[in-house]
């Protein structure tokens, strides 16, 4: 750590980067080069982290096939082939795009992002050298957030 003389002040300079420098002057911690912003000027009031809620909302979709279905060359499985969580089939999947993301679940193990796609009405599984047992539950979870400020 270097002391620097400024001002006839003694502080401590320590380097983060190349550009920038973490500057501890009597008890006063700022990085340089910094962004302040005015609030007031972009017609924001300042809030607590208090004032936020963000509320979760959760859809799943389930489809259990009567039949074992190969997916050498890929499935489709149309939206109306699931039921929600109350029992009644569907038309289209629930998305939360872009706040949001989609799971899929092939009998009760999350599959990974790169194996499927989940469309309004469809969920597509690529192709993989796999089947899916007559029987095991495939279930589409849609996930979203939205949030509530109160000030």
């Amino acid at each position: 750590m270097k002391h620097h003389r400024m001002n006839g002040k003694s502080s401590a300079k320590k380097a983060i980067d190349k550009s920038d420098q973490l500057v501890n002057s009597r008890n006063k911690i700022e990085c340089n080069p910094h962004i302040e912003v005015n609030p007031t000027i972009i017609g924001f009031a300042p809030l607590n982290v208090s004032d936020i809620q963000i509320i979760p909302i959760v859809k799943r979709h389930f489809y259990i096939p009567q039949n074992t279905l190969s997916l050498v060359e890929g499935a489709n499985f149309p939206a109306n082939f699931f039921t929600n969580d109350r029992g009644e089939q569907v038309d289209e999947f629930t998305t939360f795009s872009p706040n949001g993301y989609v799971n899929l679940f092939i009998n009760g193990v999350m599959q990974e992002g790169s194996l499927y796609v989940v469309g309004r009405n469809f969920l597509s599984i690529h192709p993989v050298e796999q089947s899916i047992t007559a029987g095991t539950p495939i279930i589409v979870e849609s996930i979203g957030f939205t949030a509530k400020i109160t000030v």
